[in-house]
C-alpha cells in the first residue's frame, strides 16, 4: 500500500515558522500544498492505484481530490486514518459541512463529530495504526491502495516522520518491513 502525507496546509506554514499552534481548525491546502498533491499524483500514476482512502480532514480531502482527478480513481473516506489529535488543526469539520463541500463522496458512515478529542494518547494512536495495518493486510487489494493521511498517523504506522506530500510504499503484512520512499520532499 502507499501512504501519502497531505500537502502543506495553512496550519503547517505558520507552525513551521513559529513552532506554535496558530489556532487554525481543519485548515485548507496552500498553493504549495496543491503543488505537492499534484507531484504525489504524478508519482502515484505509475503505481497501479485503484482506490484512495482518505482522512476526512479538509487538507487530506483536498489532496485526495487532486490525486483522484489525475488517476481517475474513487475516494473512500475513513476517519480512523486521521491525524493524532493534538492541535487546533486536528479539530475537524462537521459532516454536514463536508457533505456540502464534497457532495459526491460517501460520508453517511461518519458521525457529525468524527474526529477524536484533543489530546489523543500515543497508546490510542498505536492501537489505531495496528488495527488499520491488520485490516489492510487482510485486503486482497492492499497493494493497489493509496492512503491519504497525516504526519502523526504515518509516524505511528511506520516510525518515520515525513514532510508534506511524501509518498511511501509499505507492506502492511510485515511490521518489520521498512517503508520505501517514493517521494520525500524536504521540510520547510
Amino acid at each position: 500500500m502507499l501512504l501519502v502525507r497531505h500537502g502543506q496546509s495553512e496550519f503547517n506554514v505558520v507552525f513551521s515558522a513559529t513552532r506554535r499552534d496558530p489556532g487554525i481548525r481543519d485548515p485548507r491546502l496552500t498553493a504549495e500544498g496543491r503543488r505537492q498533491a499534484r507531484a504525489a499524483a504524478e508519482i502515484l500514476a505509475g503505481e497501479s492505484v485503484t482506490r484512495l482512502i482518505a482522512s476526512p480532514y479538509t487538507r487530506a480531502l483536498e489532496t485526495a481530490a487532486i490525486i483522484a482527478e489525475r488517476l481517475d480513481v474513487p475516494i473512500t473516506v475513513d476517519p480512523r486514518i486521521g491525524e493524532r489529535a493534538a492541535f487546533a488543526c486536528d479539530v475537524g469539520t462537521p459532516t454536514p459541512h463536508l457533505r456540502a463541500r464534497w457532495p459526491k463522496l460517501a460520508l453517511d458512515h461518519l458521525e457529525e463529530v468524527w474526529w477524536p478529542p484533543l489530546e489523543e494518547s500515543e497508546l490510542s494512536l498505536a492501537r489505531r495504526c495496528a488495527l488499520i495495518r491488520s485490516e489492510m493486510a487482510a485486503r486482497p487489494d492492499w497493494a493497489s491502495l493509496a492512503v491519504i493521511t497525516h504526519w502523526g498517523f504515518i509516524r505511528g504506522f511506520t516510525g518515520m516522520t515525513v514532510a508534506n506530500g511524501a509518498v511511501l510504499r509499505i507492506d502492511p503484512r510485515s511490521a518489520e518491513a521498512a517503508p520505501v520512499p517514493l517521494l520525500m520532499p524536504r521540510s520547510v
